[in-house]
């Protein structure tokens, strides 16, 4: 701060993790790891200075700090003293059983048996990957207006991926689980059907007709579509697109961007969840955060720099990949809340369309909203019945527009697979859900003649 600037931040991590893989009935690798260092932010006017690293030693730490200042500004002068002032606990869920406490055959145990349910599916599966990974991050911010916040998150996850072979070429199935607790977590989540499931996926595909082409009616099955909702509206949200204006949703706070039954919120705050997490990375506190209500925009997601700028308060949404990023605003877990409509009831009114019961990866244009995401396991619908399954398909559309043509919403929300976000090089743990739900017409971009 003697150089003049206006605000400064540390942040500290240490990282430990564990992670094991499982591929063709062997064990390939199980690794532990450890980092741990500091990322040092100096703020001048619109000018931000940053340095990392990892001799977290008085002399360390005092070399990163001047380097992030020098960055920040060439002059100045003066000291601002500040008392800082600890913040209260905040955990969103208990761990009862730390996974780093846990003995490392445990955890290929359960790849081992991963592998055996899958293989058990039937003869058509021939080949199995499987991955475990745990971590404990403990992190500590601190800055010139008198925050001083900790937090330890404790990280668990499981994948599985099956190839299954058959007259129509090799297939895939996958599933995955991840949460933000200990061990436990398989004391109630069953392994073997995680991987029966990715091999029934696979099995299926086999079978599976080449996607039609063209604009459909599309439901889409619980806690499979939240990731759409993330990419397609979460990111246009997000305070930084918003003052660079490369949102479409600039500018549209107490406009109707979505169908009434519509309700969007972010929330790090539930227990459990993938993008869970006590405090955000500057230090606040996670919250409870509806952007859209009842179909109508009421709020952005801010971190620190983008709600300074604004004069308003933060809304826990600054996040970084590690110490040594800087942080800007990001989701933690995105979801539509449950509607009025029994699932049943939405597929038996659709005459004709395609029910999408898992999407895979895709993009998304913030500035217009358009994105792309391939269907990973998707299904005909007939008379009002789920019929055969499809293949090789994207769904295309436009977020602002499918928000708007959403006619019919489930009460059966649930929280999807794990996920990681990327955005400008930086990955982050991040959660995403809805109930069933149908829009009126999307494009799908099938091979089918």
């Amino acid at each position: 701060m003697r150089t003049g600037a206006e605000f400064a931040e540390v942040y500290a991590e240490d990282k430990s993790s564990t992670s094991a893989a499982l591929d063709d009935g062997r064990i390939e690798q199980v690794t532990s790891g450890r980092d741990r260092g500091a990322g040092i932010r100096v703020v001048a006017g619109e000018t931000t200075g940053f340095a990392f690293t990892s001799d977290l030693t008085e002399r360390g730490l005092a070399t990163a700090a001047d380097a992030a200042a020098a960055a920040a500004s060439s002059g100045g002068g003066g000291v601002r003293t500040v008392a800082l002032t600890k913040s209260a606990p905040h955990r969103p869920n208990d761990v009862v059983h730390a996974p780093d406490a846990i003995a490392k055959a445990r955890k290929v145990e359960l790849l081992q048996r991963m592998n055996e349910a899958a293989r058990a599916s039937g003869p058509e599966i021939v080949q199995v990957s499987a991955g475990y990974g745990d971590s404990r991050k403990r992190t500590l911010v601190a800055n010139t207006e008198g925050v001083l916040a900790d937090d330890e998150i404790v990280r668990t996850l499981l994948r599985v991926s099956v190839v299954a072979d058959g007259d129509s070429g090799m297939q895939t199935g996958y599933q995955s689980m991840g949460h933000t607790v200990g061990f436990e977590i398989f004391d109630t989540v069953d392994v073997e059907v995680l991987a029966r499931d990715a091999a029934r996926q696979a099995i299926t595909k086999l079978r599976a007709r080449p996607a039609p082409s063209g604009s459909v009616p599309v439901v889409i099955k619980n806690g499979s579509g939240g990731v759409l909702f993330h990419e397609a509206c979460g990111h246009g949200l997000e305070a930084d697109h918003i003052q660079k204006e490369a949102s479409v949703y600039a500018g549209k706070v107490g406009q109707l961007v979505a169908s009434p039954m519509v309700t969007l919120v972010d929330d790090g705050t539930m227990p459990g969840e993938w993008g869970t997490l006590g405090f955000d990375d500057e230090g606040h506190v996670t919250q409870r955060n509806v952007l859209i209500e009842d179909g109508i925009l009421t709020d952005y997601m801010w971190d620190y720099l983008r709600a300074r700028k604004e004069g308003r308060p933060q809304s826990g949404n600054g996040r970084r990949q590690s110490y040594q990023h800087l942080p800007m605003v990001r989701m933690t877990n995105t979801f539509v809340l449950d509607g009025p409509d029994d699932p049943d009831d939405i597929i038996s009114s659709t005459p004709n369309g395609v029910y999408v019961a898992k999407l895979g990866g895709g993009s998304v244009n913030t500035a217009t909203g358009d994105f792309v995401f391939g269907m990973t396991e998707a299904y005909l619908i007939e008379n009002g019945e789920i019929t055969e399954p499809l293949r090789e398909g994207n769904l295309i559309g436009n977020g602002p527009q499918v928000l708007k043509d959403i006619d019919m919403l489930g009460n059966d929300f649930a929280m999807g697979n794990p996920g990681t976000c990327g955005k400008d090089g930086q990955g982050v743990p991040v959660g995403d859900g809805q109930p069933t739900l149908r829009v009126t017409a999307m494009t799908i971009g099938g091979t089918a003649a």
